[in-house]
C-alpha cells in the first residue's frame, strides 16, 4: 500500500510534495500503516500520529483520520482499510454532488489547487458539460498550476492568471470554486491565502461561492474561542534573500467565514453552513468531541 517509508511521507509532507488535505491524510494513514506492522505498541504509535500531525498542524483530516486510527486499531484489525474506504467512498458523492451545479456555458473560477474541485470540474466534463475554468498561479508555490495543467490534461479549457487579476476576472464568473483545508467550531473556513478576497469580489458580483471538501476536515482541535493556528510558511519561498529591514509575511491560509458560502458540497450533499454542522455532529459524534 504504501509507497513512500514513513520518514519519507513526514518530510513529503512538510515540504508541500505531498498536497491537498484529503490526499495528505491519506498518505498519513498509509504511513501509520507502515508503523503498525512493525509495532502494536499505544505508545509508539502515538508518537508516529504525533509526528505525522506536526508535519502539517493545519490539517484537521489528517488529524481526524489519525486520531480515529489510534483510538481502534486494537479494536479493527482493518482500521486503516476503514479510513482509507471513507475517503475513497466519498470522493465520487462529492464529485457528483458537486457537478449537478456546473451548467453548460459556464464559467468557473477557482483559486490554488484542490484535488476535491479538481475531481469536481473532471466529473462534470464526462457528463458532456461544456464550461470554462478560471484559475489563479496561487503564489508563492503556485499550486494553480497544478490545477491548470490537471484540467487542461482533462479537455477542459483553462484561463490561468496571475493572482492580482483574479479579482477581476471573478466579476465575469458565474461559479466559484474553492477545495477546504479546515472548518472550524467557530464557523469558519480555513483556506489558502487570498481566498477571502475573492469571496468578497463574488459576493459583491453575486457569483455563488461554494465551498468543496470532504465532512472529515472538521477541526475537533478547535473551540468557539479559540481557531486553527494558521501556519507561517518559510519567507525564503516569498524571497530568498531580501534586503535588509525587509520582513517577509508568508501566511500559507487564511480565515473565511462561513456564512459568506452559498453552500458546503460534501459527500453528505450540498448543505448550508448551519445544516452542515448538524449533520456532521449526528453522522460522526466522535468528530465533533
Amino acid at each position: 500500500m504504501p509507497k513512500y517509508t514513513f520518514k519519507e511521507t513526514v518530510k513529503k509532507i512538510k515540504s508541500l510534495e505531498i498536497q491537498g488535505a484529503e490526499n495528505i491524510a491519506v498518505k498519513a494513514v498509509e504511513a501509520f500503516a507502515t508503523k503498525l506492522k512493525t509495532t502494536q505498541k499505544k505508545s509508539d504509535l502515538s508518537k508516529a500520529v504525533k509526528e505525522l500531525k506536526a508535519a502539517r498542524a493545519t490539517e484537521p483530516a489528517l488529524q481526524n483520520a489519525l486520531d480515529y486510527c489510534l483510538a481502534n486499531y486494537d479494536k479493527d484489525p482493518n482500521i486503516v482499510k476503514t479510513v482509507l474506504a471513507h475517503f475513497k467512498d466519498s470522493r465520487p458523492k462529492i464529485s457528483k454532488n458537486g457537478a449537478k451545479l456546473i451548467k453548460n456555458g459556464m464559467k468557473v473560477f477557482t483559486h490554488c489547487h484542490s484535488s476535491t474541485v479538481e475531481r469536481i470540474l473532471i466529473e462534470a466534463k464526462k457528463k458532456g458539460k461544456k464550461f470554462e475554468v478560471y484559475n489563479t498561479e496561487t503564489r508563492p508555490r503556485f499550486q494553480g498550476r497544478i490545477t491548470a495543467e490537471k484540467l487542461a490534461k482533462a479537455g477542459i479549457k483553462v484561463t490561468h492568471m496571475v493572482d492580482s487579476s483574479g479579482r477581476q476576472m471573478l466579476r465575469d464568473c458565474d461559479l466559484f470554486l474553492i477545495g477546504c483545508d479546515s472548518i472550524t467550531k467557530s464557523g469558519k473556513v480555513i483556506n489558502k491565502i487570498g481566498t477571502e478576497s475573492f469571496f468578497d469580489a463574488a459576493e459583491e458580483s453575486s457569483v455563488p461561492r461554494y465551498v468543496c471538501t470532504n465532512s472529515w476536515k472538521f477541526d475537533t482541535e478547535s473551540t468557539i474561542q479559540k481557531d486553527t493556528k494558521i501556519e507561517q510558511r518559510d519567507p525564503k519561498e516569498v524571497w530568498d534573500k531580501p534586503p535588509k529591514n525587509v520582513k517577509i509575511h508568508n501566511p500559507a491560509f487564511e480565515k473565511i467565514l462561513l456564512n459568506k458560502t452559498t453552500g458546503v458540497i460534501t459527500e453528505l450533499g450540498v448543505l448550508k453552513p448551519r445544516k452542515l454542522i448538524r449533520k456532521i455532529r449526528k453522522k460522526y459524534p466522535y468528530i465533533w468531541g
